[in-house]
Formats: structure tokens, C-alpha cells, sequence
């Protein structure tokens, strides 16, 4: 699936990626409270990485960034959704970049160490982005920094999630993609 970018069926899945991030932080939201931000437990996170994983780099990079930025422009967190988004590349850059020095080899090691890489990137870019969103309101730097680490809470939930379900989601999809592929094929 990564080689074919722009095909209709690569653009489909994209946007169906898109909807189902969009909807995975949409039905479960669990709110945690925070010094920054009004950060909340969901499976956007790990709907993300699944797509960068699934549809590649730039496939992937847009269903989360229209998934989870449409999210927050939708739902009251507009001012902060091109950190969101920015995140959204980062995460990309930094798995496709180690998925393909792994030659793209998709065993469940590899995906598991996707995986957690994606959910220690993610802690680092809400860590950054809490910084900048306290410094948004005028904060100082140094109590932006303490206030964004007490605001970790809901992140580490979600990329520990990220981290378990990533893989089980993978290759779930994988599966159904490519007995979908076989009976095509008949």
C-alpha cells in the first residue's frame, strides 16, 4: 500500500483513516485535569501511527493531521491545532524514518519498536507543545515548563496506549486488507 500514493484507492483509505481518528477521539474522550491545556485520554494517537504505519509517510501524515486537527478545530481547541498538526508531522517524520531503515520490514519486533517509538515522540511533542501553549497566554518559560510537566498525565496514558495497541491494530488491518487483496484476486 505505501508505494501507491495517489491512486484512488490509497486517497480513500486516507480519508477513511482520517475518519476514524477523527471518531476515535470523538467517542472516547476522558478528560484529565492540567496545568496547560485541557488534555484528555483517546485513540487518535494510536489511530495515527496505525495510518503512517499502514498508508506511509505522507498518506498517513495527512490522515492524522486532518483526523486530529479537524478534531480540534471542531471542538473548541482551535488555537492550539497547528501544534496538534505539527505534532502530527513530527510523529510522521520520525516513523517513517525509522520504518524505513528497518527496510520496511513489518515483523512484530519492528512494529513494536514503532510502536513505543511513537509513543516516547509523542510525550516529547505534548511536552513541547504544553510549553508553547503556556507561553501563548503569557506565561514565563520556566513555569511553562514546570506546569507542562504536571500536564503529562493524559499523554503518557494515551502513549502507553499507543505503544500496546499500535501493533494489535496494525496488524489487524493488515490482515483484513489482504484477505480483501486475495478475494479481488479469485
Amino acid at each position: 500500500m505505501r508505494d501507491q500514493q495517489n491512486t484512488l484507492r490509497a486517497v480513500i483509505l486516507t480519508g477513511l483513516f482520517a475518519a476514524l481518528i477523527y471518531i476515535g477521539i470523538w467517542t472516547l474522550r476522558i478528560p484529565i485535569p492540567a496545568m496547560v491545556g485541557r488534555p484528555f485520554i483517546h485513540f487518535g494517537n494510536t489511530l495515527t501511527v496505525t495510518a503512517i504505519l499502514f498508508l506511509g509517510k505522507r498518506n498517513g501524515m495527512l490522515a492524522g493531521i486532518i483526523g486530529l486537527g479537524g478534531f480540534d478545530i471542531l471542538n473548541g481547541y482551535i488555537a492550539v491545532s497547528w501544534l496538534t498538526m505539527l505534532e502530527v508531522i513530527v510523529v510522521a517524520l520520525i516513523i517513517s524514518g525509522l520504518f524505513k531503515a528497518m527496510g520496511y520490514v513489518d515483523s512484530q519486533r519492528n512494529i513494536m519498536i514503532l510502536a513505543i517509538a511513537a509513543g516516547s515522540t509523542k510525550l516529547v511533542t505534548s511536552y513541547l507543545a504544553s510549553i508553547i501553549e503556556a507561553l501563548m497566554v503569557g506565561t514565563s518559560f520556566k513555569t511553562a515548563a514546570v506546569a507542562a510537566f504536571f500536564s503529562l498525565p493524559a499523554t503518557v496514558i494515551n502513549s502507553i496506549s499507543t505503544a500496546i495497541c499500535v501493533p494489535l491494530l496494525y496488524f489487524m488491518i493488515k490482515k483484513i486488507y489482504t484477505l480483501m487483496q486475495q478475494r479481488r484476486g479469485l
